[in-house]
């Protein structure tokens, strides 16, 4: 039985060619087509594909965006992201959200097809060039968070106040406490962050999503 597909991507040349390359063997079969974010979440409403090929880089709302929105209905539909983006930071937002493959539009036919059949039999597949640099953010992420964890609540609020450029002064008349106990915090929270001034900190809680920009 063929596999159904749907493919989203805002180029009917794209949309055009995947669907000519994925029917060749007759395995796979695309059963719909989405022109944007928002068409691929109304398709899907429609349709009931075994997998989505998900480009990132779309109108109206963006894979990604498109990604977290399956998460919250709980659709039961294996993700494959298929993009230009070799950055690992996309790659890395992607994971977090939740996808069943990550592979690049540069791909070999036969790369794409074997990673539609891997997630289908319920396995992720992430282009095993990513893989190296992916696993490096991974392990660096989770120092972070040793970290984070590591800062007291109170040391917590001084880091947000630093990272949107408050002074001493100021972070003590926010939080009613003297400028000596705020600059303890300070010194306490360098030493647990491993830096050594107020920007880099304030790099380290912007990394870490501890504050909006």
């Amino acid at each position: 039985m063929a596999v159904k597909i749907m493919i989203a991507d805002d180029h009917s040349m794209i949309r055009e060619g995947l669907k000519n390359l994925l029917e060749l063997d007759g395995d796979i079969k695309v059963i719909a087509e989405a022109v944007d974010g928002e068409d691929c979440l109304s398709r899907l409403q429609e349709v009931k594909p075994d997998v989505l090929l998900l480009d990132i880089n779309m109108p109206k709302m963006s894979g990604l965006e498109v990604l977290r929105k399956l998460k919250s209905c709980r659709l039961n539909l294996k993700v494959l992201v298929l993009t230009v983006h070799n950055e690992i930071e996309y790659l890395l937002k992607a994971v977090e959200i939740g996808i069943n493959g990550y592979i690049l539009k540069d791909s070999e036919s036969a790369e794409l097809k074997k990673a539609i059949f891997t997630i289908v039999q319920g396995e992720t597949y992430i282009q095993p060039s990513l893989i190296p640099a992916l696993n490096s953010k991974m392990i660096e992420k989770s120092a972070d968070e040793v970290r984070i964890d590591a800062l007291t609540r109170r040391e917590s609020e001084v880091l947000k106040l630093l990272a949107v450029g408050m002074y001493n002064k100021e972070v003590a008349e926010r939080l009613d406490i003297s400028e000596r106990t705020v600059k303890n915090h300070v010194s306490n929270i360098f030493k647990k962050l491993g830096v050594t001034d107020r920007t880099q900190a304030a790099v380290f809680a912007i990394r870490n999503n501890l504050i909006k920009i």
